[in-house]
């Protein structure tokens, strides 16, 4: 899968949809999630992400989904707590759970018609509806077997399935492309921004780090807490103290060439790739990138390319875990 781009959805106020204040869950100890603060804009895609344990999947979720109650703090999500939620306010929610909730005596298809009769739909609306999604999903081939019968990624995509069918207003995503190939991933996280785009509102634990990157804004979670929130390129900014730079020289890279890029960066100096490719930090790469192609013209020096570099997010994760926890786990 090809690296994933930040959303450009144009940013305008909204409402949220989510609000939690010092939640906790207090399982033995210290296992659990404590004193998360977050807020969710309607019609954007936040993104958990953490080391395993974190606390992203099995808690965090469930406490906004209604389906745990907190030890402490708020949850508001449509402005009412999860655990008294509203029959009208449950209708306008989606939630897809990491387990399997098929049922295993029912066709994939029939499980799908189960999931739209409960939200109410009528059978036409249903049907119209069950063709679409499991031609999305790619199917066809897979929509009369039973559960057993069926692949693990078919009865996850079953499952997406089941919780987009009555159209929801909030959807919550526990690890919905785990075990899906790069091609359906992807082909997911476009339809993903497309629910965004139209005021649905998505909240998406992933395994895979670098789908953090398709989101608008990313929870990191570590020891059951949120280290930071920010967009994509905030987290970037921060796990590298501003934004990476590649310059690939013709020949190999001389020390004036490394003095100069240092007296360009923000202060982390610049770090030599190979013979031909130096990467620097800078603070605007539109500014920097021109200046570096200057030089390299006025001082007889041929630059292949300067450009801004995009570290995959797996990097951005670790640096900025190891950036936020001391060496005893506890959040700095």
């Amino acid at each position: 899968m090809d690296a994933p781009q930040s959303p450009n959805r144009a940013h305008e106020p909204r409402q949220s949809a989510i609000r939690a204040h010092e939640l906790t869950k207090n399982f033995n100890g210290d296992t659990g999630v404590f004193d998360i603060d977050l807020e969710v804009e309607s019609g954007t895609v936040l993104g958990l992400i953490g080391p395993s344990g974190s606390g992203k999947t099995t808690t965090t979720v469930r406490l906004l989904a209604g389906v745990l109650t907190p030890s402490s703090g708020t949850a508001e999500v449509f402005g009412e707590r999860p655990v008294n939620f509203k029959r009208e306010t449950m209708a306008r929610l989606g939630y897809m759970p990491q387990d399997s909730v098929l049922y295993p005596a029912l066709t994939l298809r029939q499980n799908l018609d189960f999931a739209g009769s409960l939200f109410g739909m009528r059978r036409k609306a249903r049907r119209e509806r069950i063709d679409e999604l499991i031609d999305f999903l790619e199917l066809e081939g897979a929509a009369e077997r039973l559960p057993t019968a069926s692949s693990g990624g078919e009865k996850r995509r079953i499952a997406l399935a089941s919780t987009l069918i009555h159209n929801p207003e909030l959807v919550f995503l526990d690890e919905p492309t785990a075990g899906l190939d790069p091609v359906l991933r992807k082909k997911l996280w476009d339809r993903f921004d497309h629910l965004a785009r139209s005021g649905r509102t998505l909240v998406v634990t992933t395994q895979y780090v670098g789908e953090a990157a398709y989101c608008d804004h990313v929870a990191v979670l570590g020891n059951g807490r949120i280290l930071t929130v920010d967009t994509p390129q905030g987290l970037r900014r921060r796990a590298f103290g501003g934004e990476p730079v590649d310059v690939v020289f013709v020949a190999p890279t001389s020390s004036s060439a490394m003095d100069f890029l240092t007296t360009m960066t923000s202060g982390e100096g610049a770090r030599l790739i190979d013979d031909h490719t130096v990467r620097i930090v800078v603070d605007d790469p539109g500014a920097a990138v021109p200046m570096i192609l200057d030089w390299g013209t006025e001082n007889g020096v041929e630059i292949e390319r300067a450009e801004a570099f995009s570290p995959p997010f797996d990097d951005i994760f670790v640096e900025l875990v190891e950036q936020l926890s001391d060496n005893h786990g506890e959040v700095v």
